[in-house]
This record gives structure tokens, C-alpha cells and sequence, in this order.
């Protein structure tokens, strides 16, 4: 959590999807606030983690010490699609299949490219994982909307981060997933896509807009060999 209770988000980030307006391949080719140009170094998504978690922290501790906890989960019953049992059961599956991964990192304009080996898939999809919105005091806070393929969640609460997630599914089984989140304050906004198809690609695209430092942008892509 970027603000804790008092931020501020943008009441319409998401992009309000239809059924078969994200298809397939096109989750991740499509992105309404990133043009991926940027680049990234050798240790993928750590870092970008590692990065914006600092600025975050340092930025916190030096103007406003004093923040309410994150709501924590109970064993009430699972509203939503949940997210967090979902890509914990895919980790253990991709982690027990050693497959490579072409993986392409950007950030900010330099570009690296290179098949690598994920042994850990839970902190690879973590950021999936986190956009999870089933906690008991979100119970009422997402709009549902459903069709015979598609499952939509819209924020109804504008200081939610998740503001959309979309899920396609077929005979049962998720053909794919989007999610998109978007956080503000007086210091920053930052605003991510996450796409994920099974056994074919994932995609994270997160860029974050900074007071006095710029625009920080990074998209890293993954194909299952």
C-alpha cells in the first residue's frame, strides 16, 4: 500500500471492458496509460519491486510517519474470484514443469531480452497475487458484472487500488486475466496492467509519476517455452 487510508485515487482509471473487447493475445498488446518503451535490468521484477517499495517507504517515513494498518483477512467466505488461491495453485504447477521463459524487461527506453529459468513463480506473479480484493471489508466495494465468458469487477470506492479485474473463461477454466490498479497522492501516482494468459504469457506494466524526480516506467513480459 502506497498512501495507507487517506489517499486520494483517480475515480476512473479502469477501462471498463466488455466481453470480447480483450481477446486472447490482445490483453497484452492493449494498455490505456503505458506506451511500453521503456527498459530494465538484469534482475527483472525484484527490482522494480525493490525500487518503487523504497521511494514508497522513504517518501512515507519523511512526510507522514503515522498511518493506519492494512486491513487484514479473516476466515469469512470468499466473495470475489479469488486471485490469491488461483496463482497460488498456477506458482506450484509452473514451478514443478521447469519450464524457460523468454523474458523481456524494459525500463525507461533500454530493452533486455533473455530465456531464464523461474524458480520462484509465487514472487514472479506476486503483484497478481496482491491485487486480490477479497478482504471482509471490500465485500460491498466492487460492481460485478457477468456474461457466459467474462467476469468484471469495477471499484466502486474510489481510494480502492484494484480498480478493475476482468476474467475470461471457457468451459470452466480462465483463459485469461487482467487487472488494473491505479494509486494517487500529493507525491506520486502510480498505475499498473497486469495480464496473464495460463501456460502461454504473462505481462506487468507499472509506471509511476514521481514530484521533483519524473516518470519512472517499466514492462516486463514473459513467454512460457
Amino acid at each position: 500500500m502506497y498512501w495507507c487510508k487517506n489517499q486520494k485515487n483517480d475515480p476512473s482509471p479502469g477501462r471498463g471492458a466488455a466481453d470480447g473487447d480483450v481477446a486472447g493475445r490482445g490483453i497484452i498488446e492493449q494498455h490505456p496509460y503505458i506506451t511500453p518503451t521503456s527498459s530494465f535490468p538484469r534482475e527483472g521484477i525484484a527490482q522494480v519491486r525493490a525500487f518503487f517499495s523504497l521511494l514508497s517507504v522513504a517518501l512515507i517515513v519523511s512526510f507522514f510517519p503515522a498511518c493506519k494498518p492494512d486491513i487484514k483477512e479473516t476466515g469469512s467466505a470468499i466473495k470475489y474470484f479469488d486471485l490469491k488461491a488461483y496463482f497460488k495453485a498456477d506458482s506450484a504447477r509452473l514451478n514443478n514443469q521447469h519450464k524457460l521463459t523468454y523474458k523481456t524487461v524494459t525500463h525507461n527506453g533500454v530493452t533486455e531480452s533473455k530465456n531464464v529459468k523461474i524458480d520462484n513463480w509465487a514472487r514472479e506473479l506476486s503483484l497478481f497475487t496482491e491485487s486480490d480484493i477479497n478482504k471482509p471489508a471490500w465485500k460491498d466495494s466492487y460492481q460485478v458484472q457477468q456474461n457466459d465468458h467474462t467476469l468484471i469487477y469495477i471499484a466502486k470506492d474510489p481510494s480502492l487500488k484494484t480498480r478493475e479485474i476482468i476474467i475470461n473463461k471457457k468451459d470452466g477454466r480462465v483463459q485469461w486475466i487482467a487487472i488494473y490498479n491505479y494509486t494517487k497522492n500529493i507525491l506520486y501516482d502510480t498505475r499498473e496492467k497486469l495480464s496473464y494468459i495460463p501456460d502461454s504469457i504473462y505481462r506487468i506494466e507499472k509506471t509511476q509519476h514521481v514530484k521533483l524526480l519524473g516518470v519512472n516506467k517499466y514492462v516486463i513480459t514473459g513467454r512460457l517455452n
